[in-house]
C-alpha cells in the first residue's frame, strides 16, 4: 500500500514549521533588505541608516543576540528578538535596587545607612555580597511585587537559594526596568529615580564597557553590566545603558516614554535614549563585549549626527575589548560548572 499523501493544508503547515525552525537567533541577521531593526515614524531616514549600520555591525558575529533601543527625541525604536530569555547575570542588580528603593518609599522612610551602603557597592562595583544581602532582606514576594509594578511580566526570578543571577530576563523587560528611572513615574519618586541614576553613573571605570562605548562627550552615561560564564551556552554578556544630556539628568514628564511618538525636534538639551543589549553563546567575555559595542557605537554615532550635537564627535570605532575573562560571580559555583561561573 502506498504511503498516505499529505493534504495541502498539512504540507503548508510543515513548511511553515520548517521556516520557523530555520530562523537564526545568532547575531548574523537574515537578508538586511527584509529585516528591519529600527522604526521612527517621523524620521525614517534615521531609522534606515541605523538599520544598515546595525546589520553591518553584527554580520558574522557568533553571539546569540537580543536588543532594544529607544530615543525620546525622535521616537526611534529598535528591537531584535526582544522577548528571548537569558540568564540575567548581574543586570538583575538594577531590579534589586528598584525593589530596595520601592520598599523604603512604601514604608514612608528614607533609605537606612545599611541599605545605602549595600546599594552603592552592588551597583557601582557589582558586589555580590551586597546584592545577596539586599535580595535576602527583600524576599521573593516583594521582588515579585516589584516586577509587577514595573510591568516586567516576562521576567522570572530563580527560586534557588543564592541563584538570583539566573533570573530569566528579556531585552523588552529590561527596557521597562530602565523606564522606571526615566519615563515611568508610577513606581519610584523623582528623588529615588535620581538616586538610582546617580549610582549607575558612578559605576567604576573597569565596568563601564558595553552600551557606553561610543557615547559622545555631551551625554551623561548610566550603566549596569552583567558577565557570566557557564558550561552551557558559554558566556552571557549583557549591558544596560541610559544616556542623558548634561543639561538634563532627571526623568521626562509623563507621556514622553517609549510608547509615545515624539515630535522629533532637535533639542540637544533634552537628550534621552536607552539601550538593553543581551547576548549568550559568546566564546569569551571579550567577544560578547565586542558584539555589544559594535551595536552601541552605531547608535551613539547615528543619533549624535542626527542631533548635530555640539559636544564633539563620538570616539573612534575600536569596538574590540580585552577583558580579564573572569565572570561576575552572580551565580554560585557548582562542581558541574566552570570555575568562572
Amino acid at each position: 500500500m502506498p504511503p498516505p499523501r499529505l493534504t495541502r493544508t498539512a504540507t503548508a503547515l510543515l513548511a511553515t514549521v520548517a521556516a520557523l525552525l530555520a530562523t537564526p537567533t545568532h547575531a548574523a541577521p537574515p537578508d538586511k533588505h527584509v529585516l528591519r531593526y529600527c522604526t521612527a515614524r517621523e524620521h525614517p531616514k534615521l531609522a534606515n541608516r541605523l538599520n544598515r549600520d546595525i546589520a553591518r555591525a553584527v554580520q558574522g558575529r557568533k553571539s546569540t543576540l537580543s536588543f532594544a533601543v529607544w530615543d525620546s527625541g525622535t521616537g526611534l525604536r529598535c528591537a531584535f528578538r526582544p522577548d528571548a530569555h537569558y540568564d540575567s547575570a548581574s543586570i538583575v542588580k538594577v531590579t534589586i535596587m528598584t525593589a530596595t528603593l520601592l520598599r523604603a518609599q512604601e514604608e514612608g522612610r528614607p533609605l537606612t545607612p545599611w541599605e545605602r551602603y549595600n546599594l552603592r557597592l552592588m551597583i557601582t562595583e557589582s558586589d555580590n555580597t551586597a546584592a545577596a544581602n539586599l535580595y535576602d532582606s527583600l524576599g521573593m514576594p516583594f521582588l515579585q511585587y516589584t516586577l509587577r509594578r514595573c510591568g516586567m511580566f516576562d521576567t522570572f526570578l530563580n527560586p534557588g537559594i543564592g541563584e538570583w543571577g539566573l533570573t530569566q530576563v528579556t531585552a523588552h523587560d529590561e527596557m521597562k526596568q530602565l523606564d522606571v528611572y526615566t519615563v515611568n513615574d508610577t513606581v519610584l519618586s523623582p528623588k529615588n529615580q535620581a538616586y538610582g541614576l546617580r549610582l549607575m553613573n558612578e559605576v567604576v571605570p573597569a565596568q563601564r564597557w558595553g552600551t557606553p562605548f561610543g557615547a559622545p562627550p555631551g551625554v551623561v552615561v548610566h550603566v549596569k553590566n552583567g558577565w557570566l560564564q557557564r558550561v552551557t551556552e558559554a558566556w552571557r554578556v549583557h549591558s544596560l545603558g541610559i544616556f542623558t544630556s548634561r543639561e538634563r539628568s532627571v526623568p521626562l514628564p509623563a507621556g514622553q516614554g517609549p510608547h509615545h511618538h515624539a515630535c522629533g525636534d532637535k533639542a540637544p538639551g533634552q537628550r534621552l535614549y536607552q539601550m538593553a543589549i543581551l547576548t549568550d553563546q559568546d566564546p569569551s567575555m571579550s567577544y560578547g563585549i565586542g558584539t555589544i559595542q559594535r551595536i552601541a557605537w552605531h547608535v551613539h554615532r547615528d543619533l549624535n549626527d542626527y542631533y548635530e550635537a555640539t559636544g564633539g564627535p563620538v570616539p573612534e570605532y575600536l569596538p574590540d575589548f580585552e577583558a580579564d575573562e573572569v565572570g561576575d560571580g552572580s551565580y554560585p559555583r557548582r562542581t558541574a560548572e566552570s570555575p568562572d561561573s
